[in-house]
This record gives structure tokens, sequence and C-alpha cells, in this order.
């Protein structure tokens, strides 16, 4: 079923490209200063979340946003951002978990109401346990903020994990934070240095008016959302639009056909996308763009992969859950952003105790200009910098990796 739609007006794929790109933050220069809070707050007008993962090979996902776009950075501005009152951003599941304005959590209201029958089945297996709830609610109100195994030792030493316990095996107690953690009714306050959630409830974490906000109808919400991730994608189709959130398609349909009646979104035809595109009333249609970015695999320009391959014909997979013999590129694999092209991408890692920064793997795409080798090392020498790694080693695998060698060397 198609959207309906008024006559599209007709965007280029270049056109469609800077438009992405500047939506997504990438169309001004880095700070010449100090980087603020003030400069995290824009990145996050631009992308409206940050999806969080637990990998930690190079740098935990939610650090690379806002280096990508503003250049090396205190990370405990991220930290101060949803660690400490006033919260301007708290985590919750939006694209993955993800940390998101106070005023988006309002949003995903829907969401936590849904959770008996759309969270994960072992987070589902909680939803009947009452009591089993209800105590692990009562200590949360007691110890929190608190991680599961915190939470766990306090209610019975036996529900608490042990070295044998892994992936998706959970302990019940563990279930049950989750499942209270996805129904709204406890929040997280922070993570630990192991990733490890740490439980509070609402309350204590959430801004008194967010709280206090009423809550909206489902469409009212999906509408919101839907807008949101127009405005961090600029243009892009239904398809697009939906992901961002990961929103129902039926929803998401008549959000969109909402938002086309009000005006906020403008159809058009572009030959980025194989489907009709949508852009947004307030989008900048800049000239060109300029800047080189390493991008994180869970960078919002990046994270839908079909979006990527239409916009910048740039195939990307993460290749994290490949066995090793089978990976094309490498384990943790950056895309390089230079200007309005990905150029290339790098597979890295941060030696931590050899204090060296590895580029195993380094490949230019067919259209990659002359200077590619020269930018990217440019980029890896401020990259080592920001994580503390005092070189750069490149391996031997890859076309680009003799001449990144060189302009490293």
């Amino acid at each position: 079923m198609e959207v309906k739609t008024a006559t599209p007006v007709t965007i280029t794929a270049t056109q469609a490209r800077r438009i992405a790109l500047t939506a997504q933050g990438f169309g001004s220069a880095r700070p010449a200063g100090k980087v603020t809070m003030k400069h995290l707050d824009r990145m996050v007008r631009h992308t409206g979340l940050i999806q969080i993962d637990s990998v930690n090979v190079l740098a935990r996902a939610h650090l690379m946003p806002l280096y990508s776009r503003s250049g090396p950075y205190d990370p405990g501005l991220i930290a101060r951002a949803s660690g400490k009152s006033p919260r301007k951003l708290v985590e919750y599941w939006a694209h993955e978990a993800s940390l998101v304005p106070p005023a988006t959590h309002r949003l995903l209201r829907w969401r936590m109401a849904r959770a008996d029958r759309e969270a994960w089945r072992t987070v589902r297996a909680a939803a009947g346990q009452t009591d089993l709830l209800e105590a692990v609610l009562d200590q949360v109100a007691q110890s929190g903020p608190a991680t599961a195994t915190e939470i766990g030792r306090e209610i019975d030493p036996g529900h608490v994990p042990d070295k044998s316990d892994w992936g998706w095996n959970w302990p019940p107690v563990k279930s049950a934070l989750e499942y209270l953690f996805w129904s709204g009714r406890i929040t997280a306050a922070s993570r630990t240095s192991q990733f490890e959630r740490r439980y509070d409830l609402n309350e204590r974490v959430l801004p008194p008016e967010v709280l206090a906000a009423p809550d909206l109808t489902d469409e009212e919400a999906v509408e919101s959302l839907i807008e949101i991730s127009a405005r961090a994608h600029g243009i892009g189709t239904l398809s697009c639009l939906r992901d961002y959130f990961r929103l129902p398609a039926a929803e998401s349909r008549l959000a969109v056909e909402a938002l086309v009646d009000r005006g906020r979104l403008l159809p058009v035809h572009s030959e980025a996308f194989r489907a009709a595109a949508f852009l947004h009333a307030d989008a900048r249609r800049p000239r060109r763009v300029e800047g080189r970015a390493l991008l994180s695999p869970f960078d919002p320009l990046v994270f839908e992969r079909a979006r990527t391959e239409s916009l910048f014909g740039f195939h990307y997979r993460i290749e994290i859950y490949t066995p090793k013999h089978k990976r094309r590129h490498g384990y943790y694999v950056l895309p390089f952003l230079l200007n309005e092209a990905l150029v290339a991408r790098v597979d890295l890692k941060a030696d931590r105790e050899a204090s060296v920064l590895r580029a195993h793997a380094a490949f230019a795409e067919e259209s990659a200009p002359p200077e590619t080798a020269t930018e990217l090392a440019t980029e890896l020498e401020l990259l080592a910098s920001w994580l503390g790694l005092e070189s750069i080693e490149v391996g031997h695998s890859g076309d680009l990796a003799p001449a990144l060698r060189r302009a490293v060397g």
C-alpha cells in the first residue's frame, strides 16, 4: 500500500546526500575550541537519539557520534548529560537501546504499554510473576540506582548470574528488571564502567515536567516520532522514517500521511531512492558539504544499511558476529566520510595495553579521490589522540593499506 501524496518535486541523488548529511549535523565545521554541552545539545537536535551498544573494541558506541561531528571532546560530557540532574538524555528502547531527550521518552509510552506482547521473550518471561516484580520494584526503591547483580544479591543470591551464565540466559531478577524497564515502571539512571544498567525509579531520574505530562494517543506519539525521524533524515522513504524508532508499519504510514497533510513532510521524487520519498519542511538544501569523519557502525547516518547504500552507494554490514574466515572487511569496520561521500572503510581496534590504534585493514571505494589515504591518516591521528593512544599501526589487509601506512608513517 502506497502512502497518499501530492505531486512530488524532484531531488537529485547529490542533493539528497547533501540534505541527509546536513540534517545529521555534518553541514558545518567542527568547533575550533572546546566542545561544550551546547555542541552536544546541537548534535542531539540533529540526530534525535544516540544508539547504545556494549562493544568496546574502539570506543563505546554512544561516545562516537559527537566525536564524528565535533572532534575530540571530554566523554564526561555525555556522562553528565545522561547521569546527572537535570538530565538532558535518558535511556530507553528507541533505535535499539538509545539515549534520547526526556521529552522523547514520553513519546515512547505506547511502546511501554505493549511490553506484554512486544518485548523480547526473555523480558516477557517475567510479565506474569507479580510477586517477583513487586519484590524487585521494592528493592529498586530501596537500593537504586543499582545493577541487576546488586539487586539480585539483596533479593536472593540464587538469582545472581555466575560465570556460566551468558547471553540471554538471564536469572529471574534480571528478567524482572528488564520487564519493568521495558514497561516504563522503572528506568536506567546510568551505566557502570562494565556497561551494566543501574536501575532506578522514574521519579528519581526523569524530570518532573515529563513525569507529569499526560499520555498522548498512540497516533499522536507515532506522528511526533516520525517527525523527529524526518528532521534527522532530512529526506527519506517511509521505510527510512519507520526504522529510526523501529515503528509499526501501519501506524507509520498514517503518521506520514498526516504530516504530509499538515505540510511538515513534502512528497519528493529522488533517484537516490526506489520508493516514494519525503522531505522535511525545515530541511536545509546546501550546495556542498565539506569535512571528514570516521563513523561508528551505530552512527545514525549509517545504521540503516539499505538507506546507506541508496544514498551513498556504500554496501555496509557489521561483521562482528560473522565467523572470522567469512569476514570481508574486518571485525569493527568504520566508514570514512570525506566531504559528501563515503570513500573508504577501516577496521579499527584500540589496543589500550600497548597504547596503539590498530588499523587492521583499510579499503578504498572505487570513487575514492587520490587524497583519501592522507585524509584518513589525519583523522586516525586525531582519533588516536582522543583515545589517549600513543601510536598508530596499519596492517597489510585491504587495497588502501599500503598508501595509508605511508601516510601514517
